[in-house]
């Protein structure tokens, strides 16, 4: 069963994941992770995105310049589709080695920030939403990647709004109060988890 969990930015989806981790059998696919991994470590991914956007999109050590590649992306729709339509391919053939490989699990948790946005909705079972008040999202964001909040609405620009999300989603948690999104996850596990009549 794959269960695709979504958020905006700065809804607290990574927080919310770990709390999902704690449950026997529930593994978690990264999207965000692995198409950062993907983009460092797959020669023909990097080829393509220095066509694509320049010799500066990796430093003199190779790794990747985000700040270079954020900068022409989240200001640029176009540019940002060029991005997806070069590293979604990539994903998305990692994430179906990834399902082979892990049969035996409860349930693989997909957490894509865009799940909706670029069509990955189609293949999940359920889907979780994970919400927050905008400005809370904001705070979050500006102190965990050190960026104003004009950088943060632009990229909040980019996603899907949270009501068009939640009205597709299976489910929704609301992580204002830990204590409260903990027992929010643990009422949808055991949803997961019980077996029908």
């Amino acid at each position: 069963m794959i269960i695709g969990l979504t958020g905006g930015i700065g809804s607290g989806k990574s927080t919310v994941a770990k709390m999902f981790l704690k449950f026997d059998g529930v593994v978690l696919y990264h999207a965000d992770e692995e198409a950062k991994r993907l983009m460092n470590n797959d020669a023909d991914l990097r080829e393509q995105l220095c066509a694509t956007f320049g010799d500066e999109t990796y430093t003199a050590e190779g790794i990747l310049n985000r700040q270079h590649l954020a900068s022409i992306v989240f200001k640029d729709a176009s540019q940002l589709a060029k991005l997806n339509a070069i590293v979604h391919p990539a994903v998305h053939r990692h994430l179906q080695h990834f399902i082979a490989s892990h049969q035996e699990a409860t349930y693989i948790l997909y957490e894509n920030a865009i799940l909706f946005e670029n069509g990955s909705s189609g293949f999940c079972d359920r889907i979780i939403t994970v919400t927050a008040p905008i400005a809370t999202r904001i705070e979050r964001v500006m102190q965990r990647d050190q960026c104003s909040a004009e950088d943060v609405q632009n990229r909040m620009d980019k996603q899907w709004a949270e009501n068009k999300k939640i009205l597709q989603s299976n489910y929704i948690i609301n992580n204002q109060d830990l204590t409260k999104t903990a027992e929010q996850v643990l009422r949808i596990h055991n949803f997961l988890t019980t077996k029908p009549n």
